[in-house]
């Protein structure tokens, strides 16, 4: 699949990650947020590690992000808040 895991031209990276955790490739959002550190970026991050099933890592950047940990029942829910305020925050994270 190539070309999948690019990161647009324009817009968000963390949008752009939201994208991809919703399709369920972590891997891909992984390489786009590990080096953001937004807090966005951070709560992304997060999110990956929660996919991943890696829990301690994932309390971490959700740590880094200022916010709680809402286990890893909450994915689903969190990748759809983090799509919603990665869009309200316009590309600027």
């Amino acid at each position: 699949m190539a070309g999948k895991t690019d990161p647009p031209a324009s817009g968000s990276g963390v949008a752009h990650a939201a994208r991809l955790l919703r399709a369920a490739d972590w891997q891909a959002a992984h390489r786009i947020v590990q080096d953001d550190e937004s807090e966005l970026g951070c709560w992304a991050h997060g999110i990956v590690h929660i996919l991943e099933g890696d829990l301690d890592n994932a309390r971490y950047w959700y740590r880094r992000a200022r916010r709680r940990f809402p286990g890893a029942a909450a994915a689903g829910a969190e990748i759809e808040a983090l799509a919603r305020a990665a869009a309200h925050a316009g590309g600027r994270t």
